[in-house]
């Protein structure tokens, strides 16, 4: 059961073997803080803790990085319009970020570094490719000369000669950038102060970064010179991870990353999102809808996270419905452990290994070993919660299982465990709230006056009884052997 990844880097599906044996070193290109974080980020965000977490029960030991982008135009042009800095600004959304990921079980990375936290190490590293032949200083900026680096393209597949044609139609000769520069693919790292914009000293003088060199300097210090796992979305491919291999590898002769691994893109009804086509949705407004945040999850999920995805109601209803059967699974439990013996009270109701179905585990492990292929490894989780949720019925209605006690005991552990590691969970204290309704026997009692009705021909009594549990959240289920009712 070997672990396998698509390599965007060489296009095609390769053994997951880490530079330090039982060991991963991840980073995650983040979010430009500038406004609330939106759909896409969710996806992304969901992809990348679901793989982290899928890599730590695995046994692998996991260290994930992930920025923040706080020096950017449009952090700069935010502040402006709010008569405000970029430095509150990007404090703002910052912490509105980690509010919306907390919302969606996101777990946080194990350091957040900042660009503007990382200037020595973007200096030096701009110093070290001017002193190999890489960069060039011109007039305060300092640009990154393209046509040294060989391999330039080999991420996106992209060729120099091929972008050429195109470019000359696009370029404005007349812009006082493109005059600086020796060759028009060069890129720029640093970028002189303009008047009323934040600023770093520096060898070339007052500036700040580009945002190329940003990420290739919080890689190189926070995880050394090669990682294992470089990830981000698919938009991302190039010119920005491009630029990032080829800056960071013309200085340490030695690969950014062993495995580059990309995200698809969300589109929403069909259409790419953009606030002018008027289908821009943030993630709070999403969830301040009502939107559970694990069928949001679960929506993320039910697509192989390398190909896009569509954002519809159609869609996200599903998702919740799938999250309904999942949380009938997952409460389990809660709900029956003390009747059928487990233990006192749910506490006493714990995943303990020894008590989980090897045989479930390992076909999940199978399934999900072939490039993260969560969507298979969901529907081993919704064969677990169907048959909990069948033998929930049959307690509620008989009184009694059909399957043993133990085994009903491990069915649950595993579901548990393996939602989990999808990040799937249901908070106990906020369905004990929604489940102060009607009790079981008052339940048993209501549908007892609506067969009474039915029995003296008062249908109109038996459906205002049968509207009435349904608005308690309750539906019943008309058959020859009777009538059986389930919460929903």
């Amino acid at each position: 059961m070997t672990l396998t990844l698509y390599n965007t880097l060489t296009r095609r599906q390769e053994p997951f073997e880490t530079v330090e044996a039982g060991k991963v070193k991840m980073y995650y290109c983040g979010v430009t803080v500038y406004d609330y974080c939106h759909l896409g980020h969710a996806r992304a965000c969901i992809v990348w803790d679901v793989i982290r977490r899928y890599l730590q029960f695995i046994g692998y030991e996991v260290r994930y990085i992930q920025n923040f982008t706080d020096i950017d135009d449009k952090i700069l042009n935010r502040a402006c319009v709010e008569h405000s800095s970029m430095e509150v600004v990007a404090d703002r959304f910052i912490k509105a970020y980690f509010e919306d990921m907390a919302r969606l079980g996101i777990k946080e990375a194990d350091e957040y570094p900042r660009a503007t936290h990382t200037m020595n190490g973007i200096q030096r590293l701009i110093h070290e490719l001017e002193n190999k032949g890489f960069a060039y200083p011109a007039d305060g900026d300092v640009y990154y000369a393209v046509r040294q680096f060989a391999e330039y393209g080999k991420l996106s597949g992209r060729k120099l000669e091929d972008m050429q044609a195109g470019k000359s139609e696009r370029v404005n000769v007349e812009d006082p950038e493109y005059q600086k520069k020796k060759d028009p693919f060069d890129f720029a790292l640093w970028k002189a102060a303009k008047p009323g914009e934040p600023a770093w000293e520096s060898p070339w003088g007052a500036g700040r970064p580009g945002w190329h060199i940003e990420c290739s300097a919080m890689v190189r210090d926070r995880l050394g010179d090669t990682i294992d796992i470089h990830a981000g979305g698919a938009d991302l491919i190039f010119p920005h991870h491009e630029n990032e291999i080829a800056q960071s590898e013309a200085v340490t002769g030695k690969p950014l990353a062993r495995y580059w691994l990309h995200n698809g893109m969300v589109k929403v009804d069909g259409e790419k999102m953009s606030k002018s086509l008027g289908n821009f949705t943030t993630i709070r407004d999403l969830l301040d809808r009502g939107v559970d945040p694990m069928a949001v999850r679960l929506f993320v999920l039910t697509a192989q996270y390398r190909t896009p995805i569509d954002f519809t109601d159609e869609a996200i209803a599903a998702a919740t419905n799938g999250w309904h059967t999942i949380k009938e699974g997952l409460l389990f439990g809660y709900q029956y452990g003390k009747q059928l013996g487990w233990g006192v009270g749910s506490g006493e109701c714990g995943v303990g290994t020894g008590s989980l179905l090897p045989e479930t585990i390992e076909r999940f492990q199978e399934i999900v070993n072939n490039d993260f292929n969560f969507p298979g490894g969901l529907t081993v989780l919704f064969e677990l919660a169907k048959e909990l949720r069948r033998e929930g019925n049959i307690i509620v209605h008989e009184g009694k299982t059909e399957t043993s006690p133990d085994e009903l005991k491990r069915q649950w552990q595993t579901l548990l465990t393996l939602a989990g590691v999808l990040g799937l969970e249901v908070e106990i204290e906020a369905e004990a709230d929604k489940s102060n309704g009607l009790s079981d026997a008052e339940i048993e009692a209501k549908i007892q006056q609506r067969q009474e009705a039915r029995k003296a021909k008062n249908f109109a009594e038996s459906d205002r009884i049968r509207d009435e549990l349904q608005a308690e959240g309750i539906t019943l289920i008309d058959s020859r052997d009777g009538t059986r009712w389930h919460r929903n």
